[in-house]
């Protein structure tokens, strides 16, 4: 992995955004509701940093899962075979995001089972009042069904390990905070701008081009 995938990462997480203000702009907006202006920026940050941080966690367990199960197959065969995947997911993303197809709500519903058991936890922490409840609301919903997380985590498999796949979802995760942290402070005029369907197209479109490249990668040469 190189510093290609972690700029591709990180694009994907910021055109990803468009998915981030609906899916998150809730939870931003309970965090920042009655708090003073100096309080805000603070308490937002925190959250995206156990946000962000659950991401790398998530991202090193797959990908050494990945690696692990990479060894089981000839090294070629194995990068092949997971870039594909990696690929066709970030496709169905990009489906996704435009509106074109959404496969990818079923994935999230699946991943509603474990959340179900995550979601009660988070409940105690709001309203959210410092910032070290912030960040450990934020280490807890970082774990809320995303088909665009899921995405990038299926990306880490083929990243080549637990480092590597923790530093792909870091650099993801902070591809998605610049929208977060708009949606704190500006929350009505980014969520109308998302939700125009040209946004929405060319996002999706762009990411589509991310996994077609993966797809590239692996039966180009």
């Amino acid at each position: 992995m190189g510093s290609v995938d972690l700029l591709s990462a990180f694009v994907v997480g910021l055109l990803g955004g468009v998915h981030c203000v609906g899916m998150c702009g809730g939870i931003v907006g309970a965090l920042s509701f009655g708090l003073p202006p100096d309080r805000n920026l603070p308490i937002l940050l925190a959250y995206n940093a156990g946000r962000i941080s659950s991401y790398a966690l998530a991202g090193a367990l797959m990908g050494a899962l990945g690696f692990y199960f990479s060894g089981l197959l000839p090294v070629q065969l194995a990068q092949r075979v997971l870039l594909t995947f990696a690929g066709l997911f970030l496709i169905l993303m990009g489906l996704y995001l435009a509106g074109w197809w959404n496969a990818l709500s079923r994935v999230e519903r699946a991943g509603g089972l474990l959340w179900r058991r995550i979601e009660p936890l988070g409940r105690g922490l709001l309203p959210v009042r410092s910032v070290r409840h912030a960040l450990l609301l934020g280490l807890l919903w970082g774990w809320l069904p995303c088909g665009l997380v899921y995405s990038a985590l299926v990306w880490t498999v083929s990243a080549g390990g637990a480092v590597e796949g923790a530093m792909l979802m870091l650099a993801f995760g902070l591809g998605t905070l610049p929208n977060l942290l708009l949606m704190g402070v500006a929350a009505a005029q980014l969520t109308r701008w998302a939700r125009q369907p040209l946004v929405r197209v060319l996002a999706g479109t762009l990411v589509i081009l991310f996994g077609v490249l993966l797809l590239f990668d692996a039966w180009g040469a």
